[in-house]
């Protein structure tokens, strides 16, 4: 895919990664203003625009601003991969036997259905089981130990 040549409009500003357009808000009268990172049909962040002096018209995007934007959009799609992450891989660690085991679920989402992964590992980062398991399989002291316990035979 060929970069994007820079562009530095009023309502359109862009780079080689983000593109900045001010749109109408369609919730007030007011404006809004939309993140795109290049490539993608969705914005990754819409945030409220201010006005410019006439009150009517949006206020011009400019350096600083774009700046400002692009910042505010990567820690937006930096926290939500974080939060994602988190809600697909759950880990917990239990004491089984005198052995401190970590227990790893998880979940591979996709279009076709998810799909979601049981690890095992000793206190050595050694892996001891490895197993698939229904993506709603909900990780727990109790469940991990139940495992655990089970010789890591599939959980019912």
């Amino acid at each position: 895919m060929p970069t994007p040549e820079p562009v530095q409009e009023a309502r359109v500003w862009g780079n080689a990664q983000w593109t900045a357009r001010v749109i109408k808000n369609e919730d007030d009268d007011g404006w809004a203003v939309a993140m795109y990172l290049v490539g993608e049909s969705e914005p990754a962040l819409v945030a409220p625009w201010t006005m410019g002096r006439d009150k009517k018209n949006p206020k011009p995007l400019d350096t600083t601003a774009f700046h400002t934007l692009v910042k505010t959009a990567k820690e937006f799609v930096r926290r939500s991969e974080q939060q994602l992450h988190a809600e697909l891989n759950k880990n917990i660690t239990v004491v089984v036997g005198g052995s401190r085991i970590r227990v790893e679920l998880s979940i591979s989402p996709a279009e076709e259905g998810a799909t979601a992964t049981l690890t095992a590992e000793n206190e050595f980062g050694e892996e001891l089981a490895r197993i698939r398991v229904s993506p709603a399989f909900k990780l727990n002291v109790a469940s991990a130990t139940a495992w655990i316990e089970s010789d890591y035979q599939r959980p019912q």
